[in-house]
């Protein structure tokens, strides 16, 4: 076997001016075609792919086989008149082989890397096993390279502005983020544990007491909980934050970063200056705190045009002080019984007893419950709804809880199904004046509806201990098409008022002492007012790129359960660990899993 050779050029980068040169390209058998006397290779690298010509008696070519590694040297032509590929940017040229070295060999592949249409069945446990050779594909690769110069372009843009890059510990203490802990036992004093940040929030809020003003950090973080498609147990985010700055300063620094984000690299149209709703109104309008603002069909209230009616469902649900709620179909009337029954199904899904229905044709109202809807109630409907002929309503009666909850995800499944709902816009708005607390009716106690050290509207603090439900918290959440990308908000830097936020939470002062004194006690050396916000890297990435799973955008992601098969994790460790540890293990209560 000949030497490895000395790598010269990229596959990807070769072309017309290199004609002539000789040239040595590194890089993984993509596809061989033999032509009898030549064999055609098309050799891959991260950069693109070019194509080699090699005789077949060369020693060692008739044994190639997919994804061998390989190193080539050898001149550069131009390719047969009539053979050249324009749909390859090296498809002018061809590399004519004087010498083939292979690097490495490589066994039948569990899926194919040089054919994007099959990967469409490969199952995706088996892509995550053998990640590194998913990873081959270009796309995969171009997903990296999009998530790499984001992080750089954010980096750009903030230490432009004088923010500080500051790495916060990830071995930490156990914090009420919302989700469980991931926890680490402590050898040295068997019984006490580290837990992995779910975000940087207090060390973010301790270097702002520290005097550093402007703070971010490329951020990783964990959280034990339920997985989803948006969702991974460890993931990337950016932590930012501000001293001496208001609400105002990180709305406008925020959309201005990610306008250019979005603007240098993706192709996709965002609308600006973004909305501002309050959550009260996104509530009523959508539903829902996480609005997708690509279309309207705005929710509609229209209990009070039934409570005179005769159809006794809508009435008994108003006088057990419930509400009833329409979305408009745009075109549903003609959907089939089959059709409107499948969404009365996927109503139920999410909590609602069935969906009521009617439909606006040319010939009147018709289909559903028309015949319970008088003639000035169905005009006034509507008039209040925009409705027009072969629209359907597509009504809940239910509390108002249930009611938004179903209607706010039927309405983006009608955004989904009408098309209305446009995968190359990027609608982002924002989401102000959360409540500060929201009741926990199961456990009859009131839990912050982000964290605990969320600042309240200063004319609002006297309502803590009188009327808690209707204090507003200084916080703002980004929302894009219909999730959730980035929460944040002004911090509390006053001892007394973040005792009374952990009283009003039933935090007692002993556990106030043992799990937050450190920051109690830093509030009364000089801290300034802070706010800040963390936007999802991976989120991000994902909204530009129009992926659906999070999984997609990450080098190495996790499956259902936090699993990931291709190091077989987690996993048992040795009975050694365990005895160091002062640990054993117990039965665990499967409902607390």
């Amino acid at each position: 076997m000949e030497r490895a050779l000395k790598r010269t050029h990229d596959c990807g980068q070769l072309r017309a001016e290199h004609i002539d040169q000789t040239v040595v390209v590194n890089g993984w058998v993509d596809r061989i075609r033999d032509h009898g006397e030549l064999i055609f290779i098309n050799l891959r690298d991260r950069t693109g792919v070019i194509q080699i010509v090699t005789n077949a008696t060369m020693s060692g070519v008739s044994e190639l086989r997919s994804e061998f590694v390989l190193s080539v040297r050898g001149p550069i032509r131009h390719r047969a008149e009539g053979a050249e590929n324009p749909n390859m940017p090296t498809g002018q040229v061809e590399l004519d082989a004087h010498a083939v070295v292979v690097l490495n060999t490589c066994k039948t592949l569990p899926f194919p890397v040089s054919d994007e249409r099959q990967m469409e069945s490969v199952n995706e446990e088996l892509r995550v096993k053998y990640r590194y050779i998913d990873l081959r594909r270009p796309t995969m690769y171009n997903k990296l390279d999009l998530r790499h110069k984001a992080v750089k372009l954010i980096r750009d843009f903030l230490c432009a502005r004088d923010f500080l890059e500051v790495e916060t510990p990830i071995m930490t203490k156990a914090t009420p983020e919302g989700a469980r802990d991931y926890v680490v036992p402590y050898r040295l004093q068997p019984g006490k544990f580290y837990a992995l940040p779910q975000s940087p929030q207090q060390y973010k809020q301790l270097l702002m007491v520290g005097g550093v003003e402007r703070y971010f950090q490329i951020a990783r973080c964990f959280r034990d909980e339920a997985q989803r498609a948006d969702r991974q147990p460890e993931f990337t985010q950016l932590d930012l934050e501000m001293s001496f700055i208001e609400q105002e300063d990180i709305l406008v620094l925020m959309e201005e970063l990610t306008t250019t984000l979005i603007r240098e690299l993706c192709p996709k149209q965002m609308p600006t200056p973004w909305p501002r709703l309050s959550y009260r109104d996104s509530m009523a309008r959508f539903g829902t705190d996480k609005p997708d603002l690509r279309f309207g069909l705005e929710l509609c209230e229209i209990g009070d045009m039934f409570g005179n009616t005769e159809f006794n469902a809508f009435r008994s649900v108003l006088d057990s002080g419930g509400i009833i709620k329409a979305v408009r179909y745009p075109g549903g009337a003609s959907l089939s019984r089959k059709d409107t029954d499948a969404l009365a199904e996927f109503c139920k899904q999410f909590g609602a007893k069935g969906m009521a229905h009617f439909n606006y044709t040319a010939e009147g109202l018709a289909g559903g419950i028309a015949k319970f809807v008088p003639e000035s109630v169905a005009a006034e409907v509507q008039r209040r709804m925009g409705c027009e002929t072969s629209d359907m309503v597509c009504v809940i009666a239910d509390t108002e809880l249930v009611a938004n909850e179903v209607l706010a995800r039927l309405r983006n499944e009608i955004g989904v199904r009408t098309g209305l709902a446009d995968p190359n816009v990027l609608s982002f708005c924002w989401v102000l004046d959360f409540p500060l607390v929201l009741w926990n009716e199961e456990e009859k106690r009131w839990d912050s509806s982000h964290h605990p050290f969320t600042m309240p509207f200063e004319e609002d603090l006297p309502l803590l201990e009188t009327d808690p439900g209707n204090v507003r918290a200084q916080c703002y959440d980004v929302v894009c098409n219909g999730v959730e990308w980035a929460s944040g908000s002004i911090r509390i830097h006053r001892t007394d008022i973040q005792s009374r936020v952990f009283d009003l939470l039933g935090v007692d002062k002993a556990t106030q002492r043992s799990q937050f004194g450190h920051i109690l006690d830093a509030f009364e050396y000089g801290a300034p007012p802070h706010g800040g916000i963390a936007p999802g890297i991976d989120r991000l990435i994902m909204f530009m790129l129009g992926e659906d799973n999070i999984r997609e955008v990450m080098a190495f992601p996790k499956i259902g359960g936090g699993y990931d098969p291709m190091m077989d994790s987690p996993a048992e460790i040795p009975q050694q660990s365990w005895e160091e540890l002062g640990l054993a293990l117990r039965p665990v209560n499967e409902k607390n899993i």
